[in-house]
């Protein structure tokens, strides 16, 4: 018989959907309809807010469904997000479950990129199931707890 493992709706907008897993990390979950910079900017926004309240440091993002980011999500992710992220949310791991699409690949590549000389690991997967044994790995808070 199959566990099944219950997850909170902590956000959701059409950007996608921020879930809270019980073994104490956040669950990204990209919508494959279109989105404005806003709606990005909320879905991040309430990322660093779940990992501020709860004190985690990880999250799985699923981008298997998701539209490339744009040149402007990108800048805003890589310039303002992430470093805000890692310095006041103590963000340390993601575990990216990546997209067939290749510009999709390439969008966030260029985020993940950006984050040299930071305290934030991010490993890229096939798949779910991979992309959580890896995060299961890490820290759950950011003092290595």
């Amino acid at each position: 018989m199959k566990q099944t493992t219950a997850l909170t709706l902590y956000f959701e907008n059409s950007a996608g959907q921020l879930l809270e897993h019980p073994a104490g990390f956040l669950r990204a979950t990209w919508s494959e309809r279109p989105r404005q910079l806003a709606d990005t900017r909320a879905l991040f926004t309430h990322m660093l807010r779940a990992l501020l309240q709860r004190g985690w440091s990880r999250i799985l993002i699923d981008q298997r469904v998701m539209p490339p980011f744009s040149s402007e999500e990108q800048t805003w992710i890589a310039q303002e997000w992430l470093p805000r992220a890692v310095r006041e949310g103590g963000y340390r791991a993601g575990a990216v479950v990546v997209s067939a699409d290749v510009m999709t690949r390439l969008a966030t590549a260029f985020v993940t990129t950006q984050i040299q000389n930071r305290a934030l690991v991010y490993r890229s997967f096939e798949t779910e199931a991979e992309a959580t044994e890896w995060l299961l790995q890490q820290p759950t808070s950011p003092r290595g707890e």
